[in-house]
């Protein structure tokens, strides 16, 4: 029962006490573990337990700053078995890092099943509302990567029922044709940002495919970007750092989550308040660092607000990376954009021009001798041209 204050005494808490969200109430009742942080090294390091209602071995990713828009997990495809079939009303990646399997797509109330295979690296979506299933065709578990919108999607409708057993036919980005899942490879310049784009919604293997050259986060850099399955919220990228290079700093919101599926590296994130050189302003404990090797992943801008973040390149295989979470500025984020010019700066503009990229002749001195004996331990030659920090 509430009691009024007595006297000039104040009512309430000192400190509000943050309430679950509706998708952190859904991750909790489903009794499997949820890995927290910045980053993960590898996700088959990760702790998994009985997912009930996937009918797998699985686990929740909550990384910091990006959970209230965008979920993760992953699960294991039982050997030989398949996962549970369903549905619902938000859109979903599927990244595979470990096994061989298919997956079948179908429309409710259809006889009709479309079926496509995957192998470790492929990169698939699912459309929205249409029933799903992933089956196993190894002997072993398969581990997949999940990337879902649910947490917008159960913070506004927290009705379980309404977003997994929603008679409602989204057919609009999804016809059952037979060139659904036909991979595509036409690229075409993105329509906002102008580099490499592909629309399409299966890319079978994201390790091995040919990136076009790119240059913008550094000498050497290859992207292109895509959209899958008519998703809103989702635009995401490959790009790949050659051996012994490394990005420019850069910053934005926080948003995007980085897995790498090729080489080995490292990130290095920090608040853009302490300026273009932590290390010698003395403020090196604010810096966040992420390790990661196939399988790894770190939320770009852990902290909410504008964050520098770094890509190093420290193995002797290139590092690839891939964002399947979108940027901080696409789908119903957007909205930051409404009351801004119809042209705006970039994360590829350097920051003396107006945009949000850091000039690597303008970075912290720290940053590249750190660099330097990071591949000296590995073996590494560094391959940055001198002319960069002219």
């Amino acid at each position: 029962m509430y009691e009024e204050p007595v006297g000039y005494a104040t009512a309430g808490h000192r400190r509000y006490r943050r309430q679950p969200s509706g998708y952190e109430r859904f991750m909790q009742e489903q009794n499997i573990p949820i890995v927290r942080g910045i980053g993960v090294r590898d996700v088959r390091e990760l702790g998994l337990a009985p997912w009930k209602r996937m009918g797998g071995q699985g686990c929740f990713i909550h990384l910091d700053r990006v959970g209230a828009r965008t979920g993760m997990y992953v699960v294991e495809v039982p050997a030989g078995g398949a996962l549970n079939a369903e549905r619902h009303i938000y859109e979903e990646n599927f990244l595979i890092v470990e096994g061989r399997g298919t997956t079948e797509v179908w429309r409710e109330g259809s006889a009709r099943k479309q079926a496509f295979e995957w192998q470790p690296g492929s990169l698939f979506s699912i459309p929205v509302n249409t029933w799903h299933r992933l089956v196993n065709a190894t002997s072993s578990p398969a581990l997949v990567l999940g990337v879902t919108t649910a947490p917008i999607t159960l913070n506004l409708f927290p009705n379980e029922r309404f977003v997994f057993d929603n008679p409602f036919e989204w057919t609009d980005p999804y016809y059952e044709r037979e060139d659904y899942f036909k991979p595509r490879e036409d690229f075409e310049p993105h329509p906002e940002k102008g580099h490499a784009f592909l629309r399409t919604n299966l890319i079978p293997d994201v390790v091995h495919c040919y990136l076009p050259l790119d240059n913008t986060r550094g000498p050497g850099f290859r992207l292109f970007r895509f959209r899958m399955a008519g998703n809103t919220n989702f635009e995401g990228f490959v790009a790949e750092y050659p051996s012994g290079r490394y990005s420019k700093a850069h910053y934005h919101p926080s948003g995007a989550v980085l897995v790498c599926v090729r080489g080995k590296g490292y990130s290095y994130t920090w608040p853009k308040e302490l300026g273009a050189r932590p290390w010698e302003a003395g403020k090196e404990e604010f810096v966040k660092m992420q390790e990661y090797v196939p399988g790894g992943m770190i939320g770009a801008a852990p902290g909410g607000g504008d964050w520098f973040h770094q890509h190093f390149s420290v193995g002797k295989d290139p590092l690839r990376q891939v964002n399947i979470t979108g940027g901080s500025r696409s789908g119903v984020l957007r909205v930051e954009w409404s009351n801004l010019d119809d042209d705006i700066a970039g994360v590829s503009e350097e920051i003396h021009e107006g945009g949000y990229a850091l000039s690597y002749r303008d970075e912290d001195p720290h940053i590249r001798k750190a660099y330097q004996e990071a591949l000296k331990r590995e073996g590494v030659k560094f391959e940055m041209p001198d002319s960069i920090y002219a």
